[in-house]
């Protein structure tokens, strides 16, 4: 069984990711990738391509998604495996989210201004989105370029090597504009409970996306969601420290969960996290081959 696996990647498809489908599974097929899962932003577009790009290359392409959705009032994402992507469904997702987000985005900028004293050229903003979602980290790179933004006290940690520069503009998007941030603004997601019933309706497995990036403090909120009927949990992910990982593999095991490798590969928004799979800690890898095991033969 392959140790070359990533269930986490995103192209083009997704508002923040770059590369299309055939220079993923390029660079896939560079690292040695044998099993490898598109995981787009509530899009299924790249999935069709992706799929015959891997056929010609070797590299096993599995379906899938990563849908936003809400659970108690908390912002989550499940990522559904195996799933039919020609379903209708998937695609008004897609179209749904798209309109409430291009309906906020000068709303966001115009938040962030009311609550800082950034230097923020919105006009450059819109013309880098063309057309499509004002993400936070497009947000965050037109502020970060700013030359009268860089002695801002708010960025200190951004520049020279601080600890927000290795990935500065998901970073921005985490700090002003995610969920709780100064410059949030709700959208009305679907529930997790209707996200679940999709996924596995379309024939595919309903995995929790890195809950400890999600759910910080408030970790023990798994075992509810674990209740509305999620097959697996995302244990391994370059967001979870030692401990996460230990506290989610434990959770899973006790409740029959599959736990599912993610590098969560973004390119330029991400620069640190590789497309090499998800290197798993010393402690579990004798355990990695039976895991990946198990999710395969969950996926038939």
């Amino acid at each position: 069984m392959s140790k070359n696996i990533d269930l986490h990647i995103h192209s083009l498809y997704s508002d923040d990711g770059e590369f299309s489908s055939e220079e993923i599974i390029k660079i896939g097929k560079e690292e040695g990738m044998e099993i490898m899962a598109l995981t787009d932003h509530n899009s299924v577009k790249g999935t069709g391509e992706m799929i015959e790009s891997g056929k010609k290359t070797g590299i096993k392409i599995i379906s899938g998604i990563e849908i936003d959705c809400v659970y108690k009032g908390i912002n989550l994402h499940m990522l559904g495996y195996g799933i039919d992507y020609k379903r209708k469904e998937f695609l008004e997702i897609e179209k749904e989210i798209f309109e409430k987000e291009i309906a906020i985005a000068k709303i966001k900028i115009e938040k962030l201004k009311a609550n800082t004293d950034l230097i923020i050229d919105e006009q450059k903003i819109f013309r880098i989105a063309d057309g499509n979602i004002v993400t936070g980290e497009i947000i965050g790179e037109v502020v970060l370029e700013e030359e009268k933004n860089r002695n801002n006290p708010l960025l200190k940690e951004y520049f020279n090597n601080g600890m927000k520069s290795d990935m500065p503009f998901v970073h921005f998007y985490w700090d002003f504009f995610s969920q709780g941030k100064i410059a949030y603004i709700p959208i009305e997601f679907r529930s997790m409970t209707e996200i679940i019933k999709l996924i596995k309706e379309s024939g595919g497995l309903a995995v929790l996306a890195h809950p400890g990036n999600n759910f910080k403090n408030c970790l023990e909120i798994v075992d509810d969601i674990i209740k509305e009927g999620i097959d697996g949990i995302e244990v391994f992910s370059t967001y979870h420290s030692l401990e996460q990982i230990e506290y989610f593999y434990n959770k899973a095991e006790k409740n029959n969960l599959l736990m599912t490798f993610g590098s969560d590969f973004h390119g330029k928004n991400k620069p640190q996290i590789k497309l090499k799979g998800y290197p798993v800690p010393e402690k579990y890898e004798d355990m990695r081959e039976k895991l990946v095991k198990d999710f395969m033969e969950k996926l038939k």
